[in-house]
């Protein structure tokens, strides 16, 4: 029996789709390598297809099982489109040899001329490792890159961070000027910022060729070339070897889900087929992204995209990926409108099999290439087994997206705080499957698109176009600064093992993602990151990208990640107060509006000393200097170790542990610790747990608090 059964007994009536999943794993491992052959050995196909620099001239090869004739046109025969015809070499495959080594160069512009079906087309060659688009009539042509180029790599004893935290982020709009921005731009401007605000990974969206700008980069056109968009694959290598350089660890956000229909730059119907890649008939078609579905159970495709898995890590020394749209490769429905409420509904009809051995496929090759690689997989379904190990029945990811996190935050938002429930929320960030991984967050790039909302703007609306000034005061934006931090706390401390913050969202950015469109004029006034906000030193963006920053690196320090989940020390319903520990952390939080609490005895595991660490409340955060910065000794009553805390309205505070041996600690009886003169309770019984705040606080800020 596989482990994935014992870390869940509720799937022991499944175990026969278990076995189905392992013997399709093995069949299809033992149909695509012959005797002594790995993975690693098979997922070679950049190293033949494509473009080769050798001795004395140049070999450029295809796949194309159903074409009649294949020609190469290009800037080295003045584009005449069939004096170099390929010739067939068996299984599908075309070659051709240019004798010299100048027959071709760097950059020498081509495309592919493919005779099939009785019709001429012109092609991308599928394994171009540069596309460009011609400004004179906005065609996409391929520019051929000399292999014989060595890059020269100084990252061999790069060793990244084991804990996870990302920074989502797109190289385009990484810089502050209206326009595209480069690979070096975000190398030598961008990369610093990450690296002070303590994030350790970072993970690079729309790398992989797209012809559109606007997608984002999941609509691919050619899967081995790094997008024009932001320079030369040169300038992508220096990126990358830079950030290993500062210890970051690069990912990609890999798209093996789907890819453009476009023919022309596309791989659709390169050989005159659609079987080529993609299922045939409706099956090919993405309902929902007007894209082509990969045919994963076809020996080709499998050669094709695990080969590509290699290509990055090997020509770029990409450390992992982030696997997009893993939901929608997993069922034939592609999980649209599926509600996954039933273990069923996981081993059904509706599951792709052969999805499923692809990604197993995947995550071996990727250890084989690198055993240090990092997958994390999009999948919001919560297939079993998603981050288990491949031998105990799982499909071998490291990670998987907390993407029901987001959810719960904005339903949380759109209610009065009143009405939040923090202990569901609290169960809602534990709801992970036994033994596998997950990265939290708050809001990726989906929240921050037009058509959407970031967390700071469903807090703050339009107060953020004339409040956000430190010498304003506002009641809403004390609010949304205040929720803005505690909810990423909470998120960080109690969601998951990893954890991602999308570009500019740890302080707030305050305009939305919209990409150059008819719609706008074309213009890239939206589609930017202003750095400058948290810098000049008169904006509230300043505070939270400073608590972001200490956050990360106060749990950073104490290798928070090395619990997996927290303990839950304290649930106070009514109160909206929940405490719990990670890794020698105690996290308190008071999510109520108005309700400031005295003389909290939170239960702890064992006696010792709790230093304030951190205080959403400090006034460097925008806070109202409610906490105090002292050392709280544990006190026991009926043998159990406490600690008294005060914790004001709509407050976190982090206490870092220091154990005390036992012989060491004396029983204390209670007291009752009042806060500073400063701080005075109100006189009133019926307000007595109530803190008095500060004059700033009028009666219009209570109001809006309620």
């Amino acid at each position: 029996m596989y482990r994935i059964l014992d870390l869940n007994p509720q799937l022991i009536p499944f175990a026969g789709d278990i076995d189905l999943r392992m013997f399709l794993y093995r069949a299809t491992k033992n149909r695509l390598l012959t005797e002594g052959q790995t993975l690693k050995d098979f997922a070679n196909a950049h190293n033949y297809y494509g473009f080769h620099h050798v001795d004395g001239g140049w070999y450029y090869r295809e796949w194309a099982p159903s074409a009649h004739q294949l020609y190469l046109e290009g800037e080295f025969n003045n584009w005449n489109p069939t004096s170099h015809p390929l010739k067939r070499v068996g299984d599908g495959n075309w070659e051709l040899y240019l004798e010299g080594d100048e027959a071709l160069w760097d950059g020498c512009k081509v495309k592919t001329v493919v005779d099939a079906n009785m019709t001429r087309t012109e092609h991308l060659p599928l394994y171009c490792r540069r596309a460009v688009q011609n400004k004179t009539n906005n065609s996409f042509e391929a520019e051929v890159v000399d292999d014989k180029k060595v890059f020269k790599w100084t990252d061999k004893k790069f060793k990244p961070e084991e804990r996870m935290y990302i920074y989502e982020a797109h190289v385009g709009m990484a810089q502050e000027e209206g326009k595209v921005g480069t690979y070096r731009e975000f190398a030598d401007k961008t990369l610093p910022h990450i690296k002070k605000a303590g994030y350790n990974t970072i993970q690079l969206m729309a790398i992989m060729e797209h012809p559109y700008y606007g997608s984002f980069g999941y609509q691919v056109s050619n899967f081995y070339a790094a997008s024009s968009w932001f320079g030369k694959p040169e300038n992508l290598k220096y990126l990358v070897n830079k950030a290993h350089k500062l210890g970051i660890r690069v990912l990609l956000d890999l798209v093996h889900s789907h890819a453009v229909k476009n023919t022309a730059e596309g791989i659709n119907m390169f050989d005159g087929t659609t079987w080529q890649f993609f299922h045939d008939g409706e099956k090919g078609e993405h309902p929902a992204w007007g894209t082509k579905c990969f045919d994963y159970g076809k020996t080709g495709v499998l050669h094709f995209l695990l080969s590509n898995l290699k290509f990055w890590m090997d020509e770029y020394h990409f450390d992992g990926f982030r696997f997009d749209g893993v939901t929608s490769m997993l069922y034939h429905d592609h999980g649209l409108g599926t509600d996954f409420n039933d273990n069923s509904k996981y081993f059904s009809y509706n599951t792709h099999t052969e999805a499923i051995t692809y990604l197993q496929l995947a995550n071996e090759l990727i250890r084989e290439v690198n055993p240090n690689a990092i997958t994390i997989a999009e999948d919001m379904s919560g297939m079993p087994g998603m981050c288990l190990p491949i031998e105990d029945g799982g499909i071998g990811f490291d990670y998987r997206l907390g993407m029901g996190l987001p959810d719960m935050w904005i339903k949380a938002v759109k209610q009065s705080d009143d009405d939040w429930d923090i202990f569901k929320m609290w169960c809602d960030m534990c709801l992970r499957r036994p033994g596998e991984n997950t990265v939290a967050y708050v809001e990726s790039h989906d929240q921050a698109l037009v058509g959407d909302k970031t967390m700071i703007f469903r807090l703050a609306d339009a107060a953020m176009y004339t409040d956000m000034d430190k010498a304003t005061h506002n009641p809403v934006i004390d609010r949304a600064i205040a929720l803005h931090k505690m909810i990423r706390l909470f998120t960080l401390g109690g969601g998951g093992e990893g954890y991602l913050n999308f570009m500019g969202n740890e302080f707030g950015h305050p305009e939305w993602i919209d990409f150059p469109r008819e719609g706008n004029g074309w213009s890239f006034h939206y589609c930017r990151r202003q750095w400058s906000l948290k810098e000049n030193g008169f904006l509230k963006y300043q505070w939270l990208n400073d608590f972001d920053e200490d956050m990360i690196h106060l749990t950073k320090e104490n290798d928070m990640f090395g619990q997996q989940m927290g303990d839950l020390m304290l649930n106070k319903q009514p109160e909206k107060t929940l405490v719990f520990y990670r890794r020698g952390l105690l996290f308190a939080f008071n999510f109520h509006p108005t309700q400031s609490l005295t003389n909290v005895l939170v239960p702890v595991h064992q006696p010792g000393e709790y230093t304030v660490a951190l205080s959403t409340d400090d006034e460097k955060y925008g806070g109202f200097n409610q906490i105090e910065h002292i050392t709280y000794p544990t006190k026991m009553f009926d043998g159990k170790h406490y600690v008294e805390l005060y914790l004001p309205a709509r407050t976190a505070v982090v206490l870092k542990e220091k154990v005390i041996l036992p012989e060491d600690v004396k029983p204390a009886k209670k007291t009752t610790r009042k806060p500073a003169a400063k701080k005075t309770a109100p006189a009133s019984e019926a307000a007595a747990t109530e803190k008095k705040p500060r004059a700033r606080r009028t009666k219009a800020a209570e109001k809006a608090d309620k």
